[in-house]
């Protein structure tokens, strides 16, 4: 898949997230071969981004390529300036967030709340694409509502536009995360238009992201909550559409190398009194998937150092460590 001259290494590429992925978190699932990764949501908003948070969110990946910063917002020239301050920071790529269905955001009429206003919608990308050299991107929904999945003209506009490629989530913003993803509104959208297409929506496991490229013909797929706390997952499909083959699972110390450095990332990033409070839920996500982690999770996220979290990480593993040779 191309986006304007970048093309990209994988079709796997990570969601946007907003509290997720962030700069230490991007980093990692790009090392595990995810195709794209984007900053999380920035406000269009430029007088806000003298807050912490901002200042984070714009906080690009100038060490990878293409490196994207995705704006939100409702007013077509603060979104122009948005993207040509991006632009000015070194981005390669502004993508358009019209997808999210958080009521803080569509209270706003941004995210997905722009769907109900397909001249608004014409308005931003014209301003935004006039406004920068780069490829801009857009992320939507299927539609408003599932009265009202306008997903297909949406699709049209932004060609017209000259947006360079679209990502689908495959519900409407009234659905939100629920019921299934439906694939085939996906389907209608990349038959409607020339520029590549990326699906999203409850791919979690490797045979669905192959089905998904099939049910939808879209040239990538978006990975969101299956990497949290999974960022190898990236690994796993790539070598699963490479191969047909499903890799080994990692070992436990490749577990803890991974965590640790995620940890360490963290603290450096953000301080280790935020850092601390950031790698709880990354750590979370990680015991999900470790085996009776339970009481090391109940502790870990209580931690309140970083030397702490560290501790008791390893004394996890090595706890597993010693199972693992007495059951052998």
């Amino acid at each position: 898949m191309r986006i304007g001259p970048y093309e990209l290494s994988s079709p796997f590429v990570l969601a946007p997230m907003a509290g997720v992925t962030d700069a230490p978190f991007r980093r990692l699932c790009r090392h595990f071969g995810a195709g794209l990764t984007t900053s999380e949501m920035t406000t269009a908003d430029i007088s806000l981004w003298h807050t912490e948070k901002s200042r984070r969110r714009l906080d690009l990946d100038l060490d990878a390529e293409p490196v994207v910063v995705q704006i939100a917002g409702a007013v077509p020239a603060q979104l122009a300036e948005a993207a040509r301050l991006c632009q000015d920071r070194g981005a390669q790529i502004i993508d358009i967030n019209m997808g999210c269905p958080a009521k803080k955001v569509c209270n706003r009429l941004a995210g997905s709340a722009l769907l109900q206003d397909e001249t608004l919608v014409a308005e931003i990308l014209h301003a935004v694409v006039s406004a920068v050299t780069l490829p801009v991107t857009l992320k939507i929904r299927t539609g408003w509502d599932p009265q009202n999945k306008n997903g297909v003209r949406i699709a049209r506009i932004a060609e017209d536009c000259g947006v360079r490629s679209l990502a689908v989530h495959g519900r409407t913003r009234a659905c939100r995360f629920r019921g299934e993803a439906e694939y085939e509104t996906i389907a209608q959208i990349k038959a409607s238009v020339k520029i590549p297409v990326v699906a999203n929506g409850d791919i979690n496991t490797l045979q669905k992201s192959l089905e998904v490229l099939r049910l939808s013909g879209a040239d990538a797929v978006m990975i969101g909550r299956a990497a949290q706390g999974r960022p190898w997952f990236f690994r796993e499909l790539n070598n699963y559409l490479n191969t047909g083959e499903i890799i080994s699972p990692l070992e436990n110390n490749e577990v803890r190398d991974i965590i640790l450095v995620h940890l360490s990332d963290l603290y450096q990033f953000y301080g280790e009194t935020t850092g601390v409070r950031v790698a709880r839920k990354h750590l979370t996500w990680y015991c999900a998937g470790l085996k009776n982690a339970e009481i090391f999770r109940s502790q870990v996220v209580r931690a309140e150092s970083a030397s702490e979290q560290i501790r008791l990480t390893q004394e996890y593993f090595a706890a597993q460590a010693v199972d693992e040779l007495l059951a052998a």
